[in-house]
């Protein structure tokens, strides 16, 4: 097997699920500060899909040929001058660069040594690879940005999703009264994960169930029958949406109007934040749901599974053994 070459998930156009392409590609080498991990696992993310259509992050990444992939769970395999956190043989898990491109979906990946952690001891590289982006959107919303105190009361939209399972479970951790919207079949999985109350949006619009919120994690936007505006119905005086990861700019004029307030949001790699999210699932604090493992060589096909919006919880593609 080449030393210099490994295999890596590429599209030289931006399209349907079918531009995705497993191909050679030159092996990434280390500079100054920064580790060679060798991929075990690759997560799944919709700023993936919507980035390989020409939206999300395409404006970032620029023109194809690329390849996606910000989530990554693996082993140290090489570190660069300067590194001394972590050394080769440490299993890790990162969000390497976002939203510059990371190139996940490959064997091999390079970036800065503090965008990665020591991964999670008792789960495996499967599961750690689904936690990243999602994990750090979820707390980074929720802690640095909103500042969630116990006995706030937090209403999650998609709680059902990727980043939405584990924000319920976050605020339930940091005290809040936590309430979700998901579908019927979603709400005892959702309960046993924490959510006090849980909201069928099929049945009932949620403003109508739903009252005092101090703060609203937004992950549908108004693009979906106007969910970030009406959030802003259901917050108490002062109260705070977090728009994932943004909304036109006539939200903030509108929050202001209604005497409430409203931010864009965008994770950003963070080792830190990634160390204590370990700390949480090896106490058994919290846990993630990966619904479906693919081959690298399926990517297409993990893509078209997500993109059908009825996952529960997190994709993820093997890539190592």
């Amino acid at each position: 097997m080449s030393t210099s070459t490994m295999r890596a998930v590429v599209q030289h156009g931006f399209g349907g699920a079918e531009v995705l392409q497993v191909a050679q590609v030159a092996r990434p080498v280390p500079l100054p500060t920064e580790v060679l991990v060798r991929v075990h696992a690759a997560g799944i993310n919709p700023v993936d899909w919507k980035t390989r259509e020409g939206s999300g992050m395409a404006r970032v990444l620029g023109e194809p040929p690329f390849t996606l992939g910000w989530d990554v769970s693996g082993v140290v395999a090489e570190v660069g001058f300067g590194v001394t956190a972590l050394k080769p043989g440490d299993e890790v898990y990162g969000m390497p660069w976002f939203p510059r491109a990371a190139g996940g979906y490959a064997e091999y990946v390079t970036a800065p040594a503090r965008q990665f952690a020591r991964k999670p001891a008792t789960i495996g590289h499967e599961q750690a690879a689904a936690l990243p982006l999602a994990a750090l959107t979820a707390w980074q919303a929720l802690v640095d940005t909103a500042d969630v105190r116990p006995g706030q009361r937090v209403l999650i939209h998609a709680a059902a999703g990727g980043v939405g399972h584990l924000a319920v479970q976050f605020a339930k951790h940091l005290g809040a009264h936590v309430i979700g919207t998901a579908s019927g079949p979603r709400h005892e999985w959702l309960t046993g994960l924490g959510a006090d109350e849980v909201v069928d949006y099929t049945a009932v619009r949620f403003e109508e169930a739903v009252k005092d919120i101090d703060v609203v994690i937004d992950l549908v936007g108004d693009g979906h029958e106007n969910t970030s505006t009406r959030s802003l119905e259901v917050l108490c005086p002062g109260g705070l949406l977090v728009a994932i990861p943004g909304a036109a700019p006539e939200l903030a004029e509108a929050a202001r109007s209604r005497g409430v307030r409203s931010t864009t949001f965008l994770v950003e790699p963070d080792g830190p934040a990634l160390t204590r999210i370990a700390e949480l699932i090896d106490a058994g604090r919290i846990r993630v749901e990966v619904e479906e493992v693919f081959p690298l060589e399926q990517a297409a096909q993990a893509h078209a599974r997500g993109e059908s919006g009825r996952t529960r919880g997190k994709l993820v593609l093997r890539v190592n053994p």
